[in-house]
Parts: C-alpha cells; sequence; structure tokens
C-alpha cells in the first residue's frame, strides 16, 4: 500500500530544521505483514530525544530510516502466525522487540533482548525485513516501528494491547516517555516510600520519571533543569525543590536543602554535565540513575574511592528496566485512577508536514511532548 512517512535521509542537518527540512514527507510503498508481523494505522507519534538524537547525528543509524517510536494505533491486519490479536485492537508500540527465547529476555529483561537490540541497529524489523520501499529501494525501520507515517508494518513483539477507552493520543506517551521514566523510578531504582529524590533533565521522560516518583511516595523531590518555565511546571506537577541547573553551586545547594544529597538521583538529559551531577548530589549510600542516552562518544568519570567508601551504586536503565506486557497495562491503570497524569505532559498535537518544526521546538526546549495525530 502507499503511504506517507517522514523520512530521514541524511543526519546532521543545520538548525533551523524548519529551513534544513532533514524529514521530508514522501510517499512510500508499505509491504504487507510477514509472519509474525502486524499492519497498524498509526493514530499518533510521539516527538523524542531519541529521534531528535538520530537527526542531528549523537545516535548513528542506518539512513535512510522512517523515524518514530513513541506511538499507538489501531489494529488493520494480522500476518501469519499472529492469533492473539484482532483488527480493531487498539495497541502501543514499543520500541525494542523482544524475542522471548534469548537469555536476558529468558531472565525477564526483555528492553536488553539481543535480537532485537540488533534489529534495532541494522534498521530492520525483529524478522530481519524492511518493509518500506521508496521507488523500489529499502527505507530502514527506527527502532522496529516507524512511526511518523499513517501506517506501520511492525513485530507482534513490539506491540501492547490496551484498553480502547484510553485516549489514543495520551496512550502514545506510554511506549516510550512512561515507560522509559516511571520504570526508571519504580522497576530499576525501586525508589521505596519516603525517599528523597532528584530529577535531573525536565523533558517528556524527566517529567515521566517525577510522576513516577510522586506516586512512589516519595518524601521530597527535587527538580533540576536549566529553563526556569519548566522548573515552574515541574513545581505544579508536585515536585518539592527546583534548582536551575547553569547557577555555578546547584550541587553544592541541593546538598544543603538535602542534608547532604538525595537517595536516589535520576540523570535524564543525556549529557555528561548532568550526570556529573546526578553523581555529585547523590548522598552517601545513595544510588545515581541514568537513563539519558548521550552521544557514544561520551565518557563519565568519578573517583573510584568514593565508591567503594560511600557504598555509591551507579545504574543504567533502559527502558525503565520495563516488562512492557506487566508495566504497561499498570502504568495504564494508575493514569485512569489519577495517580499518574501523564496527559499534562503532551503540550503540543502537530500534523505529519510540521514535523521539522516541532523538533526545532524539542531542540529549543519550547516543548515537553508533541505527538504527530493522524486523522481515522
Amino acid at each position: 500500500m502507499k503511504i506517507k512517512a517522514a523520512v530521514l535521509n541524511a543526519t546532521g542537518a543545520a538548525l533551523p530544521y524548519a529551513q534544513s527540512r532533514p524529514l521530508s514527507i514522501d510517499d512510500v510503498e508499505l509491504e504487507p505483514p510477514g509472519h509474525g508481523e502486524v499492519l497498524v494505522r498509526v493514530a499518533a507519534a510521539g516527538l523524542c530525544h531519541s529521534d531528535l538524537s538520530v537527526i542531528n547525528g549523537d545516535r548513528p543509524r542506518p539512513v535512510p530510516m522512517a523515524l518514530g517510536h513513541e506511538a499507538s494505533g489501531v489494529v488493520e491486519e494480522l500476518g501469519p502466525g499472529v492469533d492473539d490479536l484482532a483488527r480493531g485492537d487498539h495497541v502501543v508500540m514499543v520500541f525494542v522487540p523482544s524475542c522471548g527465547h534469548c537469555l536476558p529476555c529468558a531472565e525477564g529483561r526483555p528492553a536488553l533482548c539481543e535480537p532485537g537490540a540488533a534489529a534495532n541497529g541494522k534498521g530492520t524489523l525483529l524478522s530481519g525485513a524492511r518493509r518500506i520501499k521508496r521507488k523500489g529501494l529499502a527505507i530502514n525501520h527506527h527502532l522496529g516501528v516507524s512511526a511518523f507515517a499513517e501506517y506501520a508494518t511492525v513485530s507482534r513483539r513490539s506491540l501492547v494491547k490496551i484498553d480502547k477507552e484510553l485516549a489514543l493520543d495520551e496512550a502514545a506517551l506510554f511506549g516510550c516517555a512512561v515507560l522509559t521514566g516511571v520504570g526508571a523510578v519504580v522497576n530499576t531504582a525501586r525508589v521505596p516510600a519516603g525517599a528523597t529524590v532528584a530529577v535531573i533533565g525536565l523533558g517528556g521522560v524527566g517529567l515521566a520519571a517525577l510522576l513516577g516518583a510522586i506516586a512512589a511516595g516519595a518524601s521530597r523531590i527535587v527538580a533540576i533543569d536549566l529553563a526556569d518555565d519548566k522548573l515552574e511546571f515541574a513545581k505544579q506537577l508536585g515536585a518539592t525543590d527546583t534548582f536551575n541547573a547553569k547557577k555555578e553551586d546547584c550541587a553544592e545547594a541541593v546538598r544543603a536543602a538535602t542534608s547532604g544529597g538525595v537517595e536516589y538521583a535520576f540523570e535524564l538529559a543525556g549529557s555528561v554535565r548532568a550526570m556529573e551531577l546526578a553523581y555529585k548530589i547523590t548522598r552517601r549510600g545513595g544510588t545515581t540513575v541514568t537513563a539519558g542516552l548521550p552521544p557514544p562518544s561520551a565518557n563519565f568519570s568519578f573517583a573510584q574511592v568514593g565508591l567503594v567508601a560511600e557504598e555509591r551504586t551507579i545504574k543504567g536503565s533502559y527502558i525503565g528496566t520495563c516488562v512492557p506486557l506487566r508495566d504497561l497495562p499498570r502504568y495504564v491503570g494508575l493514569y485512569r485512577q489519577g495517580r499518574l497524569p501523564v496527559n499534562k505532559l503532551l503540550t503540543h498535537r502537530i500534523d505529519l508536514a510540521s514535523i521539522n518544526e516541532g523538533f526545532d521546538r524539542l531542540h529549543e526546549g519550547k516543548a515537553i511532548r508533541q505527538v504527530v495525530t493522524f486523522k481515522s
């Protein structure tokens, strides 16, 4: 079938993207689903820093590539071997397909699925296929999803069925921002009730982590960012303290306000400076978690003796250490109870033609979560 999709033809385009147009809205051919695959009519797809890092070249990926990895939609067609979904089901797409058979999957860590990671790196679906073509030439898939498009052919292993009562534009956020941010708090760090928490980087993932800390019962939640308007928004969501990272004494101020630092610090900005700050404000015996994705060349260093003498812990978190089939419905349930108001993170709804302008807003920090919406 012929569809429209946003295709990245080369990385490293000049800013602003509204002028350089790194994403072209092209007519492409989408093949029907093969064995174990599903055709989904895309309803909404979120703009995430992980997309931006491919556009600007920070995260090398094979091009040309149809971008978009945080999305929701409606099942249109089932490939052979898919018997647990039906046409009309509502689904959220997850950006690491889990094969269910490799050692990480067998250990209950599907975010680390080895075949899924290999397929994502190559720009294919889990099967190894590329289902998008432009003038007969294959287009790479972004993280097995490629959702900046009217339709997507994806692996069944990339989908989680959801309740039809959840608005699809809000549902899209659960596929990345919510799984990553909330999961970092409740799965990776296992923040207990009454703990002290700091979140550095108040984008969609960071603010989802803040909401996760509130839902987990953290007693004190410190929000840190470079933008005062985001700090104010974090306070409205429930942060107890806010600090601007531009100030030279930010770390000292946080440590003074929290009697030596917080028990759990989350770096969600994807920068070495943010990670250094997170480590500095973690108290003795505390845990520093990073779910940000800096360029592969970025390195973080620390005094090893402090790690030992203070019994510090540093942890990485990918997709919030989630089991999507378990966690995504749980987070949706918390949202519907009013305990995880992720809809407040949705600041812009745009059409596909405006996607380059949307990435300008994301780069400039003028949006939290934007979604491309498609007419049904």
